[in-house]
């Protein structure tokens, strides 16, 4: 689990095919390795990977089939910066929201507006996620927790604070960029365990004491 606050930005050193379906991806990192581990997990523009080995500059992360396909790292080249963020251990505070590493879906970005020294950005997103999206709720963008302050049919718009802006690759975007992006894990939860209360009592509305006995 994540928190969506940002660590590092680190920088794909490679990206290599090996055999006929083992990819590696290779980033240099310094603050990371910290404690570093073989097995642990990383989110990599919000994509939880392992580690797999790693020297006192870089980290190698094994890539399946599957997250090429749900994530943009087939677009990414050598020198890309890229978002850096360690598991959350015991006792960690959880400074931003929930974030498990899991691509929901690919964004594009459309508009970028600056505000002083605060951002604006509009993202397009697929109909499969609206549903999960709410204003002035938490999404996180290429592992990057924010809150989502305006949401249309076809976009949404997160405020960005000049902290965040300047210590992520938000800055980094140009206007036609995928980005990963998860949605609140919470949404989910609700949705799965209203859709297994009308299945198996009928349609009934939810309810506050509905929410409490699962744990909400």
């Amino acid at each position: 689990m994540f928190t969506g606050l940002i660590e590092e930005i680190g920088s794909i050193s490679t990206i290599t095919t090996i055999g006929t379906s083992q990819i590696e991806l290779t980033v240099t990192c310094q603050m990371i390795q910290e404690g570093m581990k073989t097995g642990d997990s990383v989110a990599i523009n919000g994509v939880c990977l392992t580690v797999v080995r790693f020297d006192k500059t870089k980290a190698v992360f094994q890539l399946s089939p599957e997250t090429l396909t749900a994530s943009a790292f087939s677009e990414h080249g050598r020198g890309m910066k890229v978002n850096l963020e360690r598991a959350v251990r015991i006792g960690d505070r959880l400074g931003g929201h929930i974030v498990q590493g899991h691509v929901d879906s690919l964004a594009q970005l459309l508009r970028v507006k600056e505000m002083g020294n605060f951002f604006e950005m509009d993202f397009s997103f697929e109909k499969e996620v609206k549903q999960y999206l709410v204003k002035k709720g938490s999404v996180a963008i290429n592992g990057i927790s924010l809150t989502i302050a305006d949401l249309n049919e076809d976009y949404f718009r997160v405020a960005i604070i000049p902290l965040t802006f300047k210590e992520t690759t938000l800055r980094l975007l140009k206007i036609g960029d995928r980005v990963h992006i998860e949605t609140d894990v919470l949404a989910r939860y609700v949705e799965r365990l209203l859709f297994l209360q009308n299945t198996d009592k009928g349609k009934e509305t939810i309810t506050k004491e509905f929410l409490e006995n699962h744990g909400f």
